[in-house]
C-alpha cells in the first residue's frame, strides 16, 4: 500500500469552511478518481489536519498525480487562495 498524506495548517477563520469542503467535496472527489482505496481524515490539533489517501500500488498513485492532481489542486486553490499551508508526503507501507 502507498499512503499519500496531506497535512494542512488552516487559519482559524477558515477551519469550518475547510472541514466542510474536505469532507463533502474534496475527499469524495479524490476517491472518485478510482486511484485510492479509501481516505482517513484526522484533526491533529486546532487548525491542523491530516488526510491519508491509500492507494494499492505506486502506479495508482502515479495515475492520480498525472491525470487528476492538477485539476483537484486548482479546485482547492480556487476555494482557498490563502490561509492554508499544505504539505504532501508519500509513504510506502
Amino acid at each position: 500500500m502507498i499512503s499519500y498524506e496531506i497535512t494542512a495548517e488552516v487559519r482559524a477563520d477558515l477551519i469550518e469552511k475547510f472541514e466542510s469542503f474536505m469532507q463533502e467535496k474534496h475527499i469524495p472527489d479524490l476517491i472518485k478518481t478510482g486511484c485510492f482505496e479509501n481516505a482517513k481524515y484526522q484533526k491533529i490539533s486546532a487548525g491542523n489536519f491530516r488526510i491519508c489517501y491509500l492507494a494499492k500500488t505506486r502506479e495508482k498513485l502515479n495515475t492520480y498525480l498525472k491525470l487528476n492532481a492538477e485539476d483537484l489542486r486548482q479546485d482547492f486553490i480556487d476555494n482557498f487562495p490563502e490561509g492554508i499551508k499544505i504539505s504532501r508526503e508519500i509513504i510506502e507501507k
